[in-house]
């Protein structure tokens, strides 16, 4: 996911029927999934309706954990190792990088230096940076890069200018001249190899790639610590659901997206706060299927601060949930297909609906003196947790087995707040007016925040 600042708005426009009551259709979901738990607490059958559940997800769980990651293609040569010419270089596929950054002084230039010196023919990509009407040294040391690298391409954004990081996206894609189009967040750490190893993986019904992306701090604190694991269980799923034809997703940082397919979606959606989700549900409803680079992963700085966490959990949780609610219509119909659709719903189950629903399948548990009515529902999803982020780790950090146990408790405990980050999230937004606001992550170059 990228961070970005931006403007909010107090009251929720009209924006289209997709868009439009939003709060409304949030008020009404969190009616059915409130009351669907007490009514399976007050019948008798309700525990077996929830085993059976259960057991149809289960089916779903063992499929996605032996599933196999297709075979990755062969990567493009080596441009450092033996230099492509003007001629051979016409058919390597051309990439224009795009990265949007507000006050980003700290670290823009580290990463504009990074991105044009990879292993690619230089004549066969370019660097595109967004300058959201930064306020700190940021323009002044692009304009410094600008005047060094011929090869980068500088837009200065108005105080006036809206959409957020979709925005600025939205405002330089159409200048580029690129088949497909990366994404990166002004803290990327990108390797060198990263356009030969990712291109090839386009293959005919490849709307986009995702690279794994790995936290570069995690000696910081508890909540680094945490994210490392966090990110270890995202790869896991986002692999494996994809190698059984369910649903892979962008975060943003280290996004690669074909042209056809983003002219398509109409570009990025300026009327959600994770425009990175958003164009993820709008690819596979356009039937293009959503890849993962696992290797090598784009670095980025873990979040530091507790209450820099919480905001950025909020948007994340509540751009997640509000996608559903303004796709409801294609989702429904199966626009998605089959596969992808039994796919979302069961992770649905897991990342939203048990959240959800805590509060009052607690309460209704203390009252009746009873457990959870969704407890093998909830112990399903921390196993499926433990398994995915156990065996990642050991796969990406090199763990043995002692310490990799104790990253995963560690990541488990951590992977809780998501349990209050979606219950409040779930309630606020059905509740409040809905607010357009980006709340910005403060990178400091050293993995300090």
């Amino acid at each position: 996911m990228s961070d970005f600042a931006e403007l909010s708005t107090e009251t929720e426009p009209d924006f289209s029927p997709g868009y439009a009551g939003r709060r409304l259709k949030a008020a009404f979901a969190l009616s059915l999934l409130w009351s669907g738990t007490v009514f399976l607490h007050l019948v008798t059958w309700g525990e077996w309706a929830v085993l059976s559940i259960t057991a149809l997800m289960g089916v779903h769980a063992v499929r996605v954990g032996l599933a196999r990651s297709r075979p990755l293609p062969q990567p493009l040569p080596s441009h450092f190792a033996h230099p492509v010419s003007a001629a051979e270089a016409q058919a390597w596929p051309y990439l224009s990088l795009l990265v949007a950054a507000k006050n980003e002084e700290a670290v823009i230039a580290k990463l504009v230096e990074s991105l044009l010196r990879l292993d690619y023919p230089p004549q066969r990509y370019d660097l595109w940076v967004v300058d959201d009407h930064s306020t700190d040294r940021t323009p002044e040391i692009l304009k410094q890069l600008a005047q060094q690298y011929p090869r980068l391409q500088v837009i200065r954004r108005g105080p006036d200018a809206i959409g957020g990081k979709s925005g600025a996206l939205n405002q330089v894609w159409p200048r580029t001249k690129g088949s497909l189009l990366a994404v990166f967040d002004a803290d990327a750490q990108v390797p060198t190899d990263l356009l030969r190893q990712l291109v090839p993986m386009f293959t005919e019904n490849v709307g986009a790639v995702q690279a794994r992306k790995a936290i570069v701090n995690p000696e910081i604190n508890f909540w680094t610590q945490g994210q490392v694991a966090e990110m270890a269980l995202d790869a896991y799923f986002q692999e494996h659901r994809t190698a059984i034809g369910g649903i892979g997703e962008l975060r943003g940082n280290g996004q690669f997206v074909r042209r056809e397919a983003l002219i398509q979606c109409g570009g990025w959606n300026e009327e959600t706060i994770t425009d990175d989700l958003d164009l993820s549900i709008q690819l596979h409803l356009n039937r293009w299927d959503i890849e993962l680079l696992f290797a090598p992963a784009v670095g980025e700085e873990g979040v530091v601060r507790t209450r820099s966490l919480w905001h950025q959990r909020n948007r994340w949780a509540e751009g997640g949930f509000q996608r559903y609610l303004d796709y409801w219509r294609p989702l429904a119909r199966n626009g998605l297909g089959w596969q992808k659709s039994i796919d979302m719903v069961g992770f649905w189950l897991i990342q939203y609906l048990l959240p959800a629903v805590a509060i009052p399948d607690l309460a209704l548990s203390i009252v009746r003196h009873r457990l959870p009515i969704f407890s093998p529902l909830t112990s399903l999803a921390v196993s499926m947790s433990c398994w995915g982020m156990f065996t990642t780790l050991r796969r990406t950090q090199k763990m043995p087995v002692p310490l990799a146990v104790l990253y995963t408790v560690r990541g488990t405990l951590y992977m809780f707040h998501w349990l209050v980050v979606i219950a409040t999230t779930t309630v606020r937004i059905s509740v409040r007016p809905k607010r357009l606001k980006w709340v910005k992550t403060v990178h400091g170059g050293d993995g300090r925040g």
